[in-house]
């Protein structure tokens, strides 16, 4: 589980520092690349072997402040997006001002780290002593500060995912239950904590349960902030493997056109190996092969005339129109001038480009079949 959030989040994380990278100085962008960032950071802190790996280094306790300093940055970058997706005077004021917030925080929740005992960080949240008065106010602190990020965060979540259509609304709503669960559950440990520093105790299955709902809700809420971006991508390598595999089937129909004319054939804008496999390239193939074949059928469908048959060439079954095809071809190669006018071929009876195309691989096939 926790190596597959691991996976999870460091997609994320690649995903927004690459759009960050093609717009540097948008402010939102560079804000959502920041939160995801911070959150990547954080999440191997916690780990059993980063958290042991940083306290050696730097002394008992520092992964757990690392951890707590880094989810402070998350959620306030994550403020900053919304504030700045405002475009306003006001709401870029109140990210500075917010910067300035977020920077006390961090600031009283070290102080109190390291002025409390040594090791008194080194647990976790479940075994820390929250009798100590700085223990209780680092977590006491850290997480009032998450409640009231991630639920301002969720309450604009909302109201854009309202004001927003799919699948751009499916990923806002995913996004603001994932924060406002998490809000939850950080003032559900606030509770925790005060119980505690009072001399209370907490069942350890009540705080497991809380524990186990932030990482779910973390999770939604990556999969929310990476959701339009997914979908995009899934659409985009289905109509990229869609138009490779009709590229192909239409190469019957091709090649017998382009034999018999080949000054059809339209110059490739790049001849490179990489060309063949990228988005752009496998697009521009393809339209050109439509191309060259509908300019194909237009210059042979002269010899498809027959004077003794007057039959209707659009109604013909695109296995009697490949056996033409193929007929028409050999009187092309004997030299033999076209017996009549230009005609429509293969043409759909609904006026759209996915319908030609069916239509033309459905001759392509026949062609391939009666090889």
């Amino acid at each position: 589980m926790s190596e597959t959030l691991l996976l999870i989040i460091a997609a994320a994380v690649v995903w927004r520092l690459y759009l960050w990278s093609r717009a540097p100085h948008d402010a939102p962008t560079r804000s959502v690349a920041l939160s995801l960032l911070c959150a990547g950071l954080s999440y191997p802190v916690a780990m059993p072997g980063g958290a042991t790996g940083i306290d050696t280094v730097a002394g008992h306790g520092a992964a757990k402040l690392a951890q707590n300093v880094l989810l402070l940055g998350t959620v306030y970058f994550l403020m900053s997006f919304y504030l700045y997706s405002a475009d306003g005077q006001a709401a870029r004021r109140r990210a500075r001002w917010e910067a300035v917030v977020v920077s006390v925080v961090a600031t009283a929740i070290i102080l109190g780290a390291v002025s409390g005992p040594h090791e008194a960080l080194a647990g976790s949240f479940s075994t820390a002593d929250m009798t100590i008065s700085q223990v209780a106010f680092f977590y006491a602190g850290a997480g009032l500060y998450l409640m009231y990020a991630l639920g301002a965060a969720g309450r604009w979540s909302a109201r854009y995912a309202r004001m927003s259509g799919r699948p751009h609304a499916t990923g806002l709503w995913m996004t603001a239950i994932g924060l406002g669960a998490m809000a939850v559950a950080c003032a559900v440990r606030a509770v925790f904590v005060a119980v505690r520093w009072s001399g209370g105790t907490v069942p350890d299955q009540l705080m497991n349960s809380v524990a186990v709902g932030l990482v779910v809700s973390s999770l939604l809420f990556v999969a929310g902030v990476t959701y339009s971006g997914v979908r995009a991508r899934i659409t985009a390598t289905r109509l990229w493997t869609r138009r490779r595999r009709d590229h192909r089937r239409l190469t019957p129909l091709w090649q017998l056109l382009i034999e018999v004319y080949p000054g059809n054939e339209l110059r490739p804008a790049s001849s490179g190996l990489w060309d063949r496999w990228r988005a752009r390239g496998v697009h521009r193939r393809y339209h050109r092969r439509i191309v060259e074949c509908r300019d194909g059928l237009v210059d042979i469908s002269p010899y498809l005339v027959d004077e003794d048959d007057d039959s209707d060439l659009l109604l013909l079954e695109p296995e009697e129109l490949a056996s033409r095809l193929r007929r028409a071809a050999v009187t092309i190669r004997q030299g033999s001038p076209a017996p009549g006018q230009a005609v429509p071929l293969a043409v759909p009876k609904e006026d759209d480009r996915d319908a030609d195309v069916r239509q033309l691989i459905a001759v392509s096939e026949a062609l391939r079949l009666t090889a």
